[in-house]
């Protein structure tokens, strides 16, 4: 898995859910008994705390903002910030696995 991989995977759900509005996120996703809103927001924080363990940094909670239509925003600037740290193999396969399964559960 390479970074420009990942960075693809992250395009292609963010392209999926961008344009959803508050009924859209308040759904319940098609695996699990949570919302599509909080299914990303755990793909926020999972991408967030891969970017900490590279970066040697102590891991840190992603607050949930108030609007879910930022979540798409939350998820690029997670990303970048896992991209910047120059995390290992196994991390970009664990990111892009990540981002596949809530993907697909969406």
């Amino acid at each position: 898995m390479s970074a420009a991989e990942l960075d693809k995977a992250v395009q292609l759900l963010v392209r999926q859910i961008a344009h959803w509005q508050q009924p859209r996120w308040a759904a319940v996703a098609t695996t699990g008994n949570v919302s599509r809103a909080d299914m990303v927001h755990r793909l926020v924080q999972e991408m967030a705390n891969l970017a900490a363990d590279a970066e040697g940094e102590p891991r840190r909670v992603v607050p949930r903002l108030d609007n879910d239509l930022a979540l798409p925003d939350q998820l690029r600037v997670v990303t970048a910030d896992l991209l910047a740290a120059d995390p290992g193999p196994e991390a970009l396969t664990r990111a892009a696995a990540e981002v596949t399964a809530t993907r697909g559960a969406l």
